[in-house]
């Protein structure tokens, strides 16, 4: 793909902004950005030298290709069949990349109605982290039209050290729902173990070193483990989003027939963040949950937090 083409962000929350950072950097032309957070959006413009749309429909007659990085199904289906204002308006020879965790169903839809108005859709799942985001590190899986794909193979590259094409519309987006299931499984699972270890008095620091050199380990142990004794949540990948995303899982098991118990359990898990206000913390934060004498004041979490981020 050529730099001479223009892109677009529509979510320029740490993931979107860093990665429009990322390829402003690599001399892309980054034209316009929005996001329902206009200070946002205005301040990441004004850091790229280009536009804070007030419109989608402005963002699409600004680019070539629109990156899309939204919270959930509902945000994507109001950016894209939003009655007065939406980013299909207009839309024909426009290619739109979405990158957020969200259901197949919505993938299609945004597929289908993109391709009725002669313009294009590809999923970018990622499974990585914020700081891989500014460093052009993600994890992509990609899901659309193999052509499309190929065609822009040397963009997503750019943001990518690993990239891979699962298949058609959809299929990444249910690969992403199988990534966060198990990886949510492993955070809960990490954090029932750390709080029972914590409730026989044990080392914690001796059984984080145990669980490093046998079957316990895990990716989460060397991510979460730490934060999860510390108390320090700050968030990464929020509580609130790994409930919606074993919530994708859940969904895609029952359509199939399947059940998935350790899935239910985790899922309702950070449901209960949601519930009690701690959905905002990151996914360490189910820790809350299980170490004695924690969820009695699920508060402290995010006074400890804060104390932390004072003292620094």
């Amino acid at each position: 793909m050529s730099k001479k083409k223009s892109i677009a962000f529509v979510g320029v929350g740490r993931m979107g902004a860093n990665m429009a950072r990322r390829l402003h950097d690599l001399k892309y032309k980054i034209t316009a950005v929005y996001d329902v957070n206009r200070d946002a959006a205005q301040a990441l413009a004004e850091e790229l030298g280009s536009t804070a749309c007030k419109t989608l429909a402005e963002v699409t007659a600004s680019a070539d290709i629109i990156f899309t990085v939204v919270t959930n199904d509902a945000a994507m289906k109001k950016i894209f069949f939003g009655k007065k204002d939406n980013l299909l308006q207009e839309a024909a020879g426009k290619l739109f990349i979405n990158c957020a965790t969200l259901s197949p169903d919505i993938q299609k839809e945004v597929a289908t109605a993109a391709r009725r108005r002669k313009a294009d859709a590809l999923e970018g799942c990622m499974a990585s982290s914020i700081s891989h985001a500014r460093e052009g590190k993600l994890y992509l899986m990609i899901g659309g039209n193999e052509d499309t794909f190929k065609a822009n193979k040397s963009l997503l590259d750019n943001l990518s050290i690993n990239l891979r094409y699962v298949g058609p519309v959809g299929k990444a987006a249910e690969v992403k729902a199988l990534v966060n299931m198990v990886m949510n499984i492993n955070t809960a699972g990490l954090a029932e173990g750390l709080g029972l270890a914590s409730a026989l008095g044990l080392d914690l620091d001796m059984i984080r070193e145990i669980f490093s050199q046998t079957g316990a380990n895990s990716r989460v142990l060397e991510t979460d483990a730490e934060d999860m004794v510390n108390r320090d949540h700050d968030c990464w990948f929020s509580a609130e989003h790994a409930a919606k995303d074993s919530g994708i899982a859940q969904k895609l098991a029952r359509k199939v027939k399947l059940k998935l118990p350790l899935n239910d359990a985790t899922q309702a898990q950070y449901a209960k963040m949601a519930k009690e206000g701690l959905g905002e913390l990151d996914k360490s934060g189910i820790a809350e949950l299980t170490f004695p004498g924690r969820h009695a004041h699920p508060k402290k979490a995010r006074t400890a937090r804060k104390n932390r981020a004072t003292k620094k």
